[in-house]
């Protein structure tokens, strides 16, 4: 991430360390590594299921970790995503965004949010359509149990890397007329293994590693 960053002049972003379907055992590990080699930084970990989150906060105690869902989030497991996460990365409509501010606790700080965009219109893709990224950014920031952070996106999949970087430029678009709406905002979340140098060229602020990290996925429970 360092030497991307460096070859582009861009800042490096931070990590988000995708734990789905990883045993607590793996994720204990890569803890244990991550606070040795940076002792003053807050772990973050990506999880796409809110149950199995919830499973793996009980075996991994650490008041530093920062929990984020990355997974699409229906709307009757809010109130469970409400009071478990710190960020949700996929909110992509205004019933989820209401059901969000009313189930996160009063005691909590409010909820960091990131709207998901469908940036590359994929039917088989959750996220909102770009048309709509201002209404849902004002809806959330009307809510005060709400933060908006960002934007997030998981481009169409392809081996041409310039297809990749296109898709990441019109999320980067889309990301600074955010930031001149609400200049609060401050997450561009994308790029994975497989492409997190064309997305960090492209102005990621976040990018979400699970593989180059874990090594490939386990199975589901």
């Amino acid at each position: 991430m360092e030497n991307a960053a460096a070859a582009v002049h861009r800042p490096v972003p931070r990590l988000l360390a995708v734990a789905k379907t990883q045993p607590a055992t793996a994720v204990a590990a890569l803890l244990d590594d991550w606070r040795r080699l940076d002792p003053d930084a807050r772990p973050a970990l990506g999880e796409n299921y809110v149950q199995e989150a919830a499973e793996k906060r009980r075996a991994l105690p650490g008041d530093d970790i920062e929990w984020h869902l990355i997974g699409h989030l229906q709307s009757n497991k809010a109130r469970e995503a409400a009071e478990l996460f710190d960020w949700v990365q996929t909110v992509d409509r205004a019933k989820l965004v209401a059901a969000l501010a009313r189930h996160r606790p009063a005691e909590r700080a409010p909820l960091d949010v990131l709207i998901q965009v469908n940036i590359d219109n994929e039917a088989s893709k959750h996220g909102c359509a770009p048309a709509d990224i201002d209404a849902l950014s004002d809806a959330v920031a009307a809510e005060s149990r709400l933060r908006l952070r960002g934007l997030m996106a998981i481009p169409a999949p392809t081996s041409d890397p310039e297809r990749q970087r296109a898709s990441f430029r019109r999320m980067n678009a889309h990301f600074l007329a955010l930031q001149a709406r609400h200049p609060g905002v401050d997450t561009l979340s994308m790029g994975m293994s497989g492409d997190y140098p064309q997305a960090i060229a492209e102005g990621a602020t976040m990018v979400r590693i699970g593989s180059a990290l874990f090594g490939a996925r386990a199975a589901r429970p």
